[in-house]
Formats: structure tokens, C-alpha cells, sequence
């Protein structure tokens, strides 16, 4: 479980981030939306210890993020292409990250593998480095790293951003067959109404650093989204 206590984030005198208190059992597919600036981001940096609160912490599965490191080991993510190592292939950059996350290399071809309709002939053997893929196909890359070595917690910002509709739709499925397995926690973030409400069981709102809406998905759940955001 993941909880939430207290948490700000200030840089001067504005306030990010303001979440009194936010739960998120395990095995739950968590959406998390917003406007631009509404705290996304800011919410996983800080729960990945990328940035340090201001106020309040984090808990993951009992650990406090930002004062131990032993939530690493079951905790993935992929927030953008700062996460990726431009002069490793795609190849080379899995290796790395099975290593790192205890995987040998056959462990590593045996999970790459079953995601060749995701990489669509266009990742693997192709002799390029991550810095020359398309925005798309480091997403791509940097997607598929986040499951190497079996986590229990999966962090995405974002990831439908820069993929093509067929990508799109491969990935959808993706979370879904993660989500379905209730012992991965799943936290997606994403401006698409639409995927979230399809891939998420619960979406919280962000809105000036703050939680305006917690849902749990359903029928209607996008109807009142797009009312929300549409003022």
C-alpha cells in the first residue's frame, strides 16, 4: 500500500503540491489526472524520491521514500527520457536494467520477448542507440524496462504521449493484464480521458496541487470528467 500523510511541495512561496492524506491499496490500477501544472509529475518525483517534500511523506509498503532506499527493489518507473542512456541500444539498456534489478540476460530475452507486437520491428535489432530512436520508441523502450525484474509497484507519466493509435491500443492492454494481476499496483498519469478511464479501477483529479475528485471507475466516469474539466 502506498499512503500519502501530509505531503507539500513548495518552491518560494508557491505550493505544488498539497495532499493531506491519499491511500493506494495494493493491486490497484490508480489513475492520475490534471491540467498542465496541476502536480502529476510532481507527485511521482517525490514518491520516487526524485525531488524531497517540503512537508509530509510518502510510505511505500511501509518504507518512507525519502529517508530509505529498501523500496527500490519492487518499485519501477517511467517518467520521461532522462530515465533512458542515450548511447546504450535497446538491447544493451535491458541488460543494464535486468542486472541492476537482479536478472540475468535470459531472464531479461525471455520478457522482452513477449513484447514484440509493442516494439513493432521497430526496437530490437535495429543496431541504434536510445538517443536516435524516435520520442515514441524510447517511450517504447523505457516502458518495457519498468517491468523488468517482477515489481510490485509500476510508475507511468504519461505513457500514451507520443505513440501511435496501434501503440496506443498494445498498451492499453498492457496495463490492463498488469492491472489484472492484484498483486502489481499500477499509477498511470496521463492527460487522455479516455485511456485512463479505460485502463484505471479509481482516478483521483489534481487541480492546483490539490485532490478535487476521487472515483471510482465507472460508466460514467468519463462523462464526469470531461464535465469537470470542461468548466
Amino acid at each position: 500500500m502506498i499512503i500519502t500523510t501530509n505531503l507539500s511541495k513548495t518552491y518560494g512561496t508557491q505550493t505544488v503540491l498539497k495532499i493531506d492524506n491519499l491511500e493506494i491499496p495494493k493491486g490497484q490500477s490508480f489513475g492520475l489526472v490534471g491540467n498542465n501544472g496541476a502536480g502529476k509529475t510532481t507527485f511521482f518525483s517525490l514518491l520516487l524520491d526524485l525531488v524531497q517534500p517540503s512537508t509530509g511523506h510518502i510510505l511505500n509498503n511501509d518504507v518512507q521514500v525519502d529517508i530509505s532506499e529498501a523500496w527500490k527493489p519492487f518499485t519501477s518507473a517511467f517518467i520521461d527520457e532522462s530515465f533512458l542512456i542515450g548511447y546504450l541500444t535497446p538491447e544493451e539498456y535491458f541488460y543494464f536494467i535486468g542486472e541492476l534489478r537482479g536478472q540475468n540476460k535470459a531472464d531479461v530475452d525471455a520478457l522482452i520477448s513477449g513484447f514484440k507486437d509493442f516494439f513493432h520491428g521497430e526496437i530490437l535489432n535495429q543496431k541504434k542507440y536510445l538517443r536516435d530512436l524516435s520520442k515514441g520508441n524510447q517511450k517504447k523502450v523505457g516502458i518495457v524496462a519498468s517491468f523488468i525484474g517482477n515489481p510490485e509497484v509500476i510508475i507511468l507519466d504519461e505513457p500514451f504521449a507520443n505513440l501511435d493509435p496501434t501503440t496506443q491500443i498494445r498498451l492499453k492492454g498492457i496495463i490492463k493484464d498488469l492491472a489484472a494481476n492484484k498483486k502489481v499496483t499500477v499509477l498511470v498519469s496521463s492527460h487522455d480521458l479516455i485511456h485512463v478511464t479505460e485502463v484505471c479501477e479509481r482516478i483521483v483529479v489534481l487541480n492546483k496541487g490539490e485532490i478535487v475528485k476521487d472515483i471510482q471507475t465507472s460508466r460514467e466516469t468519463l462523462e464526469e470528467l470531461e464535465s469537470f474539466f470542461a468548466g
